[in-house]
């Protein structure tokens, strides 16, 4: 896996996501057609873990926190940044989602969670805030942001 064939793969998620609203709507899509037991969810795990195991995804850490942002919002992912997070029971630092947040939980550990949801999708609506955070062991989270648009607060709230 590339990084050139994960933005292919990415890009066949957010050609469908593109214009649709952020809300528990599309969280309850998501699962049904991405959701965990699915061959897509499968594709996107192994190429998220692929990714870290090769060294282009999660190639920052600060905090005790693996990140980094693969793509910006682009053309190509239809507007959508990218990011990958690898978390191991660690609250995350507090930010607020402009224009919402797309959330893809893959557990590394069975039973670990992102923000209470297991393994699967969370949709975060616009203007919405929380400190992220995986519980029960250890998970990669991949980020979608339309237009890449994300504020970290500067107290930590």
């Amino acid at each position: 896996m590339s990084p050139n064939e994960f933005q292919q793969l990415i890009a066949g998620v957010t050609a469908r996501l593109a214009g649709r609203p952020l809300d528990g709507a599309l969280a309850a899509w998501l699962n049904r057609e991405y959701g965990a037991g699915s061959a897509a969810y499968q594709a996107l795990a192994s190429a998220c873990r692929a990714g870290v195991e090769d060294g282009w995804l999660c190639n920052r850490e600060a905090g005790g926190i693996k990140y980094g942002r693969i793509f910006k919002a682009l053309p190509e992912t239809h507007g959508f940044s990218v990011d990958v997070v690898d978390m191991q029971n660690i609250a995350g630092p507090h930010h607020v989602h402009p224009n919402g947040e797309i959330d893809l939980i893959m557990p590394l550990t069975e039973g670990a969670t992102f923000d209470g949801h297991p393994a699967g999708w969370c949709v975060y609506q616009p203007g919405s805030a929380h400190r992220p955070t995986v519980a029960n062991g250890q998970a990669l989270v991949l980020y979608l942001l339309p237009g890449g648009a994300i504020e970290f607060s500067k107290t930590g709230a």
